[in-house]
């Protein structure tokens, strides 16, 4: 398959002393009180980077702007400065260890853990509900964010006991979260679609300001589906139509992969069927077609090469 992703940046296309972050999908350089954040053409599932998808990177940066800028009046967010259309300039905060999930619906991992009989973040659902049933009210299922492996769930009241927030900030989080999910599921209800669950990343700032940081939003970090035909085929027991990477995640585990072993190879034809549902969902998200502004690889790191030499 003939593409131009962008696999990421290496510690040798930056300057002695420039500390380089890898994560699963975002490239991270440390500037002291800033962090520049490239989001790169990596896409990942059950915590593995398993293939590039051409486009991606662009579009989870440019999604996430976009959600940024219609929260702001909501929570502040990390971001200082755009450099090009995958890296940006964030404020560095000190990221609170939780991936802070709110859910809508019975879905993806919750619905696993409920129909296996099991809590969900430590909550015990009412029994008898059905798969993609949507909830009285949002919940937050949190799980912890982990260096290496699995995240895990994890209650609200071993945050606070185990010490990881204090119960004031996660009073705070807990607002904002369900908050910001509340902004999104009018604004995604406004596109035609459902905003199903999606999960939050909060930071503080040196001053003790709590910001959300990471991403928000995304076909990455949110579930997604389209509001025609969801009762029908909630009624019928059927999967409704969805925008997100959850049909990348089926097609794994219609493979037996679930994040441990050898993953399957992934074929070209599945690479640009993502890439299309990626594109699809920016428009669906946005409103706009999608038009590439995303630089190759050279170009992209003249500009972050050329922001550090200046703040360095």
């Amino acid at each position: 398959m003939g593409d131009d992703c962008f696999a990421g940046f290496s510690s040798g296309d930056f300057p002695p002393g420039v500390s380089l972050r890898t994560g699963k999908v975002r490239d991270l350089v440390d500037l002291g009180d800033e962090l520049l954040i490239t989001v790169t053409d990596r896409i990942s599932a059950f915590d593995r980077v398993l293939a590039l998808i051409p486009s991606k990177g662009e579009i989870l940066s440019r999604v996430s702007l976009w959600w940024f800028d219609a929260t702001k009046d909501v929570c502040p967010n990390h971001t200082a400065a755009i450099l090009s259309a995958r890296t940006t300039v964030v404020r560095k905060a000190k990221i609170i260890p939780i991936e802070v999930v709110v859910r809508g619906y019975l879905a993806g991992s919750a619905w696993r853990d409920y129909s296996a009989g099991r809590a969900v973040s430590g909550l015990r659902l009412a029994p008898g509900m059905r798969q993609n049933q949507i909830l009285g009210t949002p919940l937050i299922t949190p799980c912890t964010k982990e260096a290496s492996g699995h995240d895990e769930p994890i209650s609200e009241a071993d945050i606070v006991g185990r010490g990881i927030a204090s119960a004031d900030l996660w009073g705070q989080v807990r607002e904002k979260a369900l908050a910001l999910f509340r902004r999104g599921t009018q604004v995604a209800a406004s596109r035609g679609l459902i905003l199903v669950d999606t999960k939050y990343e909060f930071g503080l700032l040196p001053g003790g300001g709590l910001v959300l940081a990471d991403e928000l939003h995304t076909p990455d970090s949110s579930r997604y589906w389209y509001s025609a035909g969801y009762e029908e085929s909630f009624r019928a027991g059927l999967q409704p139509r969805q925008l997100d990477k959850e049909h990348f995640r089926g097609w794994l585990i219609d493979r037996g992969f679930m994040g441990d072993g050898q993953p399957p190879p992934i074929p070209d034809s599945l690479r640009q069927e993502v890439s299309l549902r990626y594109i699809e969902a920016y428009k669906a998200i946005i409103g706009k077609n999608f038009t590439k502004k995303a630089l190759p690889f050279e170009a992209e790191r003249k500009i972050v090469q050329r922001y550090i030499y200046r703040n360095k």
